[in-house]
């Protein structure tokens, strides 16, 4: 990367742009640590509090957790949130913190004496980060979920299939990680900034339900300007284009196809040895299924490495679909580090990327996490 030469720690460690700032995080699943993983890598100092009997607590050995990458590199604290003892140790962190990340259902932390007004009695700055999937009020504020329901509910997971298909789940990318941890840590980011004139700390109130919501916006515009149809499958962007898909090739494997642009169209076509005279219109609906059938036969005659090899440095938007294992010997993805592979552990690289303050990837095993007192020292807490 460009630009001046990267600040460090008086570690050695990189620094990244939310240096000083420190996040307390409340031990969850999914989005919340996904969120708390992001800060930290950006240079936020994030200590966690989990169960006193949990991995790692209070600097025990930190055992293999059912997600390690999206907890490891942080240190953990461990308390019992249900004694006053517990209680009262919380709020001292809280009164020292920037950020407080946690992922309970509405009221839970108020029950436990933990709720924002509890927390600005003793620190008025604080942002209140709060992640849950149907939010804070409505309807469904107090009900049980996973991501798959509030994309469904929303409208979000519907356009997910193939013509005349059920909608298939998108794993949990769309709401409990697109429209969930991105939307807390974006809230808070803009929380912080607005901290910076007023003074005053306030609460993000991050509903999965809202955000996998919000990625759907593109959708709705094409469907009030005619450009999408209500029928999933048959829109340029859901599989309903043949040159917007997956093909299979000859070896089992698959490329993506994604030639929008005429002139990324005129490649595919050449690169494919078609002739579009004889081919139906790209924009033509009703020729779709037989140019469909044409690519499909003309996909399957090589492997997805030759094809991969054929488009080369044209403009055909053709890429091969390769498995997260193989993805980090990709040459471009290796030179980003957007995926890497180091001490036999598979893992996503920093995102997104900065000139002068590139923080650290948490998620590597060689990163040693910060030792719990050095934490509790740095934010002025040694006795807690």
């Amino acid at each position: 990367m460009g630009g001046d030469a990267h600040r460090e720690g008086e570690d050695g460690s990189q620094v990244g742009p939310l240096d000083g700032i420190r996040v307390l995080e409340f031990a969850g699943i999914g989005p919340g640590p996904m969120a708390a993983m992001l800060l930290a890598d950006l240079g936020a100092d994030v200590l966690r509090v989990d169960r006193p009997e949990a991995p790692g607590a209070d600097g025990g050995p930190a055992a293999r957790t059912e997600r390690p990458q999206m907890s490891h590199g942080r240190p953990v604290l461990g308390l019992d949130l249900k004694s006053p003892a517990g209680r009262d140790r919380a709020l001292r962190l809280a009164g020292a913190a920037d950020v407080l990340v946690e992922g309970f259902r509405p009221g839970v932390m108020e029950r436990l004496g933990l709720g924002p007004d509890d927390c600005w009695a003793v620190n008025p700055g604080l942002v209140f980060g709060r992640m849950t999937g149907w939010g804070q009020d409505g309807p469904l504020a107090r009900r049980v979920g996973h991501d798959l329901n509030y994309i469904s509910l929303n409208g979000a997971l519907h356009g997910f299939r193939r013509a005349g298909s059920a909608p298939v789940p998108p794993a949990n990318l769309v709401g409990d990680f697109g429209g969930g941890a991105l939307f807390l840590v974006t809230g808070v980011l803009a929380a912080l900034i607005e901290r910076g004139s007023s003074g005053r700390g306030q609460v993000v109130d991050a509903a999965m339900v809202d955000g996998s919501a919000f990625l759907t916006a593109m959708i709705h515009d094409d469907l009030e300007r005619g450009l999408w149809t209500r029928e999933p499958g048959t829109n340029y962007l859901d599989t309903g284009a043949p040159w917007y898909d997956v093909y299979e090739c000859a070896d089992g494997g698959h490329v993506s196809v994604g030639a929008i642009e005429d002139r990324f169209y005129a490649a595919l076509l050449a690169g494919l040895e078609l002739d579009p005279a004889g081919l139906p219109a790209q924009w033509d609906r009703e020729g779709w299924p037989r140019l469909r059938a044409v690519l499909a036969e003309r996909f399957r005659a090589r492997s997805r490495d030759d094809w991969a090899r054929l488009f080369e440095g044209t403009e055909a938007c053709v890429q091969p679909v390769l498995s997260p294992s193989e993805a980090p010997g990709h040459p471009h993805i290796a030179a980003r580090g957007s995926v890497l592979r180091r001490g036999g552990a598979t893992f996503p690289g920093a995102a997104p990327r900065f000139s002068r303050t590139p923080g650290r990837v948490t998620r590597d095993p060689a990163e040693p996490t910060p030792s719990l007192p050095d934490t509790l020292r740095a934010w002025g807490l040694e006795d807690v």
